[in-house]
């Protein structure tokens, strides 16, 4: 097996020109310094982290439910179990977090449209007119408009991910020892 040629950026490697963010929440995980072999991208993608991840519409537990199911349906076993760490750290029980995976059944309530409106983005590249219109009932425009653009940010976060084969933070892989058949990206 060949050698990823984006091995996540040590700091002894790390570029001159985006230190700061080496500081920050770049160097904190693999997928950053993944990227930071792109340091203009790096530099573009840290404003848009931002909002997508800390100051969207959806607050945090119906951004995780959406990084989740995102993560899922992409197959990034990274996305996945970082996101599974930060939904338990919210206080998601086990079974929201298998029902958002899809076992036993699709959830419910929100979660449930939550999940229907990520699987119509990937698969159908939009939301009908109906689904965007309950959920716009249900959690604001705002959010909708969120949503569909988590999706987009979690879908180039999962391409660059498994096309550089990014490996679990090792906090990630430690708590996943724990509970692995929740951690990992296959149903149980």
């Amino acid at each position: 097996m060949t050698q990823s040629p984006c091995l996540p950026v040590a700091d002894a490697d790390w570029p001159d020109d985006i230190a700061e963010l080496r500081e920050g929440f770049a160097g904190a995980l693999n997928v950053y310094r993944t990227m930071a072999h792109h340091p203009a991208l790096l530099t573009a993608w840290a404003p848009l982290r931002q909002h997508v991840v800390k100051e969207n519409a959806l607050g945090p537990a119906l951004t995780e439910v959406v990084i989740l199911r995102a993560g899922f349906r992409l197959g990034s076993a990274y996305e996945w179990a970082h996101h599974v760490s930060r939904s338990l750290a919210l206080g998601f029980y086990d079974a929201r977090i298998n029902a958002i995976r899809g076992v036993p059944a699709i959830s419910e309530g929100v979660d449930g449209m939550i999940v229907r409106a990520v699987d119509a983005l990937l698969d159908e590249h939009k939301l009908s007119k109906g689904q965007e219109a309950e959920l716009a009932q249900a959690i604001g425009r705002t959010a909708v408009i969120d949503l569909i653009a988590m999706v987009g940010f979690y879908s180039v976060l999962g391409y660059l991910l498994k096309t550089y084969e990014t490996p679990i933070d090792d906090a990630i892989q430690q708590e996943a020892q724990e509970n692995p058949a929740l951690f990992s990206i296959t149903p149980p």
